[in-house]
Parts: C-alpha cells; structure tokens; sequence
C-alpha cells in the first residue's frame, strides 16, 4: 500500500535548522529500525502548513501508523499518515460503482 505522510515539526526542532540533517537521519534510521518493511518513494520539503511530505510504501495501516508515531516520538508536532490509491486504480474503483 501507498501511503503519504505529512510531518509539521515542533517549534523546538524547527529552532536547531543546522542540525536538520542529523535529526532527518536519525529518524530515517529508525523508522528502518522499527518498519524495516517500509520503502520511501520520495521525500520534501514544504512551504506552508505543513514541513514535510514523504511518499511511501508500507504492508498495512498498523505500519503507517507506527511511521506516524516515530514521526512524533522525534519531535513532530503533527504526523498524518494517509492511504493514497494511484490515480489509474482509482478510475478502475470508479468504474465497478
């Protein structure tokens, strides 16, 4: 399953901007630590309400959730995590309705 994952860091950590890299490094080592099955499709940064939007491929909604989590655990003031369907198989649900 595809997932998004929309992260809005907290004030504190948006405070140490130089460390960005480190703390983006420990996060990615342990989310493989912990959803070793998790694949990244691709990461950015973001200019508005949120600060950062990864795409990502998980078995499950438990694992997505668990993302979320370490999302939060490392300084994250809000982490959503978001099923997404790929646009063709959406067309294809469409057509079955």
């Amino acid at each position: 399953m595809r997932f998004i994952l929309l992260t809005k860091l907290s004030s504190e950590v948006n405070k140490n901007m130089k460390d960005r890299a480190s703390i983006g490094e420990r996060w990615r080592k342990r989310v493989k630590d912990k959803c070793p099955e998790v694949k990244f499709i691709d990461h950015y940064a973001l200019f508005g309400p949120y600060d950062f939007l990864d795409i990502y491929e998980a078995p499950n909604e438990k694992t997505a959730a668990k993302v979320s989590l370490i999302s939060r655990s490392m300084g994250a003031e809000l982490a959503e995590s978001w099923a997404a369907i790929p646009y063709n198989e959406f067309l294809k649900l469409t057509e079955e309705i």
